[in-house]
């Protein structure tokens, strides 16, 4: 791409807290683009999913080049795309449009961006075996990427086992059934796994608490969070403070605005340039 101004936007509901914006601003800045990051909060605007149609025609006829896509939008957008990305099909959700010669074209780089963040921070992890608690978005993103880079088996687990075992099917379709299972017993699933992810809301502001009991994060674990509003998450220091190694919740923070960031310019993104920009912005 040749261009060197960009519009970009977020659409969600209660997105005011997001970091996305900042960091898109800042890593366009040292690329000496013109780019533009506008939240268009559907709680703010009093939107909802069914007006999602008219809020990506506005955006496209608009002239914006992106949208990053999150709850409660993720699922809604797919059939207003002309094309999404293998990965974003296999899912059933995208959290990043591309807008260009006309049309819209579907991504998911939650998924991506945590598979950065991990290979990044545990390269000797990747093969190992994993509980993942939660079977939402989050969690099936970091299913789908644990297992594309080679995990060799996935457990996951959610208070809803209809949605486990949902989630579990979808991923079984798209990499061997046998390396992906539901599960309901969790401490017997972390017994005979080497790492462990929150992918559920518990830990961040207003959600006090822990995804497991305190007696199932053992020092042999590598113990990773999703949560990142605060980044020093009631799981996160249990685990340091029992000598696991630790990926905090900003890895897909920080990944999922890594890609994004090079499919919507075109651009090498620098990825430790956005952390330490996103080290900035959590400690302020």
């Amino acid at each position: 791409m040749s261009g060197t101004s960009f519009a970009l936007g977020l659409v969600g509901a209660g997105i005011g807290r997001s970091l996305t914006p900042a960091m898109q601003e800042a890593e366009g800045r040292a690329h000496g683009l013109n780019l533009t990051y506008r939240r268009i909060d559907a709680e703010v605007r009093g939107l909802a999913v069914e007006d999602l149609p008219s809020v990506v025609h506005w955006a496209q006829a608009l002239g914006f080049d992106g949208l990053n896509i999150t709850h409660p939008f993720k699922q809604a957008v797919l059939p207003l795309l002309d094309e999404v990305s293998r990965a974003a099909d296999d899912l059933g959700a995208v959290n990043t449009v591309v807008i260009r010669d006309g049309r819209l074209v579907g991504h998911n780089t939650d998924w991506s961006g945590w598979g950065r963040a991990f290979r990044s921070t545990l390269p000797d992890a990747v093969t190992d075996r994993a509980v993942v608690v939660g079977a939402g978005g989050a969690g099936l993103a970091v299913a789908y990427a644990l297992l594309d880079q080679g995990a060799a088996h996935v457990a996951i687990h959610d208070t809803d086992i209809d949605r486990a075992e949902a989630a579990a099917i979808r991923l079984g379709k798209r990499f061997a059934a046998e390396r992906i299972d539901a599960v309901t017993d969790v401490a017997a699933a972390i017994t005979d796994a080497d790492g462990l992810v929150n992918a559920t809301p518990i830990g961040m502001h207003g959600h006090a608490g822990l995804p497991v009991p305190a007696a199932l994060v053992e020092e042999r674990l590598w113990v990773a969070d999703v949560v990142y509003f605060p980044l020093e998450t009631e799981l996160v220091a249990l685990a340091r403070g029992r000598g696991c190694r630790v990926l905090p919740g900003g890895g897909m923070a920080v990944g999922q605005a890594v890609d994004a960031f090079e499919l919507f310019t075109g651009r090498r993104a620098d990825a430790d340039r956005i952390a330490r920009h996103f080290a900035e912005l959590t400690s302020s």
